[in-house]
């Protein structure tokens, strides 16, 4: 059975009338703010973040002649410019809009030319060096469609700043001179003081009137800020509402956090992107993980609204319905992906609104948006129980029956490398003294017979911040995934430590074993793409993510394999869909190249050489003086590793 909640008695009204004003619409209906898909509005296109886009005049029969067309680099920002950048930028009517450097600098570019046209930094001070996750991925668009157009983000500092979207210069009469101090609105109780423990990481939603800011945290044991889901006025600045990530006393959803431990445990932010259906006027939220990451003892029971996906209310941040992907999460799942919204046909011979969550355990959750009604059963399973003093694992975990899981889960001899007897023997070897079992075995005391327990998907594998994007037409979901196990071993704090109400009674330890050849301890491919058919929630194909790296060829060789399919590249794909190709590059970890797909087949059709290092932000495209442009931001560090600035780089047929 599954742990579904919603308040049908007091939403029915309201739930009547959205249910009317969300049947199936046209492509052109989910456009972001009036735009058109000659424009890239927001973070994923629009705000159901689909990165998809109608155009087609990069297709299968000329996409071998794109050619790069500008590159814009951060050389000249500051004295010391990152090397990497995750930012995808907005364009509109002409002009792209983006961030770089730590310090989050933003950038208005022509879009045909890559010319800078202005640029905005705000000095924060100590503020900004204390500041968690300086992480940047993008800035947020609005517009009144009567001239008024801004840019809108958040600050490493947790301010929210607005600009005129023409000139750069801060909107005077939003907040104080352009900026909200959103330190001063947070909803502050076993904490006076926020700075250094939360900040933004990732682009503000926009839906209408209002700014939606999703908070990142810093990595602490025990007790910290909440991870609190805040609301703003687009114009004024001024705070309309907050959603409490984790309840307060009284509140809905308190009564799953024991013994009080609701009032010191921290997080459940939102530190990778969110999404919103502005028909709707309902935002999806993707919570992350509570205090501490891998070890629950002091905030027993299931702790919502932590690991859950949460629909609320655009207009007064009222919960409408949510799932909780994870109960007790203890393995760092939370849900950096940003919640995918597609209108889904002919499922079980009907039509419905969907939303989908990927999540860092290799599945694929999928939801009626509007009622929270799962499209496929997903079914509450018993799980492995924990063997650590003081800890208390949920009995059970929410396994969906479709779609299939899309990487490896849990830990099996089959998925150990395999490309000799030899191989195979050493990682058999390697893996035995480490606690092994299904998907949510929990973490382990390390001792002298045991050095932790070893899981897949680990803390970075599965799918990540990058997402998912999906083909509209043809129903087809796109998921970049990686293989990446951890060890969560545990060990006792010093005495020290455990008086320190900030401090859990466990912290973590141990680390992959690793194999003497140097290759990775299971099979390929190392990084992933899976395309999955929404209509029956089956995979229709499944490609390694890129072709083998140079540094696998290598190792390969000295063990004697010389003739096998590719690896991929162990990363997350960042990943573009349009109305003709599928567009990925590597990520991060990946090779510097940028690939075309066939999305009906996952058959290659073309690549290239990126200018510099690996892809690192997501690509996107648009249509600027009649021709298609593809942009996305690269690693400046190239093959000989100089340490060059981050750049973003534009392609375009001649």
């Amino acid at each position: 059975m599954t742990k579904f909640i919603s308040e049908f008695d007091k939403m029915l009204a309201k739930l009547n009338t959205l249910m009317m004003a969300t049947t199936i619409c046209t492509t052109s209906s989910v456009i972001a703010q009036n735009g058109t898909d000659t424009d890239w509005r927001a973070y994923g296109a629009e705000n159901g973040s689909t990165h998809y886009s109608s155009l087609t005049q990069i297709n299968s029969s000329n996409v071998d002649q794109l050619e790069l067309a500008w590159t814009w680099r951060a050389d000249s920002l500051t004295p010391s410019p990152q090397s990497s950048s995750q930012t995808t930028p907005l364009m509109v009517n002409g002009i792209l809009y983006f961030s770089m450097e730590e310090r989050r600098i933003v950038v208005a570019a022509d879009a045909g030319t890559g010319e800078t046209l202005w640029l905005y930094r705000l000095d924060e001070g100590e503020r900004f060096e204390k500041a968690p996750r300086k992480v940047h991925r993008g800035v947020s668009y609005w517009t009144d469609n009567n001239g008024d157009e801004r840019i809108i983000f958040a600050t490493p500092g947790f301010q929210l700043v607005s600009l005129n979207a023409h000139t750069g210069v801060p909107i005077s009469n939003f907040g104080n001179q352009g900026i909200v101090d959103m330190m001063s609105e947070l909803d502050l109780d076993f904490f006076d003081d926020a700075v250094g423990r939360i900040g933004n990481s990732s682009p503000v939603v926009v839906v209408k009137d209002t700014v939606i800011v999703g908070p990142a945290m810093g990595r602490v044991n025990k007790a910290n800020v909440k991870g609190d889901v805040i609301a703003f006025d687009v114009r004024t600045g001024k705070r309309r509402w907050i959603f409490h990530t984790i309840p307060r006393s009284g509140e809905y959803g308190n009564e799953s956090w024991l013994n009080g431990s609701s009032e010191y445990t921290g997080n459940t932010g939102i530190w990778g992107p969110f999404s919103a259906d502005d028909e709707a006027g309902i935002l999806y939220l993707s919570i992350e993980a509570p205090t501490n990451d891998v070890y629950g003892g002091a905030r027993h029971g299931d702790n919502l609204f932590s690991s859950s996906l949460v629909a609320v209310s655009v207009e007064n941040g009222e919960r409408l319905w949510h799932f909780q992907l994870v109960h007790h999460d203890i393995w760092d799942y939370d849900n950096p992906a940003h919640p995918l919204l597609m209108n889904l046909k002919g499922v079980n011979g009907k039509k419905i609104p969907a939303v989908i969550q990927v999540t860092k355990q290799g599945y694929a959750y999928v939801f009626n948006r509007i009622n929270g009604e799962p499209i496929w059963p997903i079914v509450e399973t018993p799980v492995p129980q924990t063997e650590v003093p003081g800890e208390r694992t949920s009995l059970t975990q929410p396994i969906p029956s479709l779609p299939p899981a899309f990487e490896f889960q849990g830990v099996k001899e089959e998925y150990l490398i395999d490309f000799t007897p030899a191989l195979r023997a050493e990682a058999v070897a390697a893996i035995s003294n480490y606690t092994k079992g299904p998907l949510f075995t929990p973490p382990s005391l390390v001792s002298t017979i045991n050095k932790g327990t070893l899981t897949l998907p680990g803390f970075g594998g599965g799918a990540n911040w990058s997402s998912a994007a999906a083909d509209i037409e043809n129903q087809l979901l796109f998921v970049p995934s990686q293989t990446n196990p951890a060890v969560i071993g545990l060990a006792p704090n010093i005495p020290v430590q455990k008086n320190d109400p900030n401090y859990s009674d466990y912290h973590m330890t141990g680390s992959v074993p690793k194999l003497e050849s140097g290759l990775p301890l299971f099979k390929p491919p190392y990084g992933r793409i899976t395309a999955y058919n929404m209509q029956t929630g089956t995979i229709i194909w499944q490609i390694p993510n890129g072709d083998t790296p140079k540094k696998i060829r290598d190792l390969l060789e000295k063990v004697g394999v010389n003739d096998m399919q590719a690896t991929g590249s162990p990363s997350h794909a960042g990943l573009l869909v349009t109305g003709s190709l599928l567009f990925s590059g590597e990520g991060s970890r990946g090779q510097p190249k940028l690939h075309a797909y066939d999305k009906l087949t996952g058959k290659e059709l073309w690549q290239t050489t990126l200018p510099s290092g690996p892809q690192t932000g997501l690509p996107m495209t648009y249509l600027h003086k009649g021709k298609q442009y593809i942009v996305m931001a690269v690693n400046g560090n190239g093959a000989d590793q100089t340490g060059q600035a981050a750049q973003l780089v534009a392609y375009r047929l001649p």
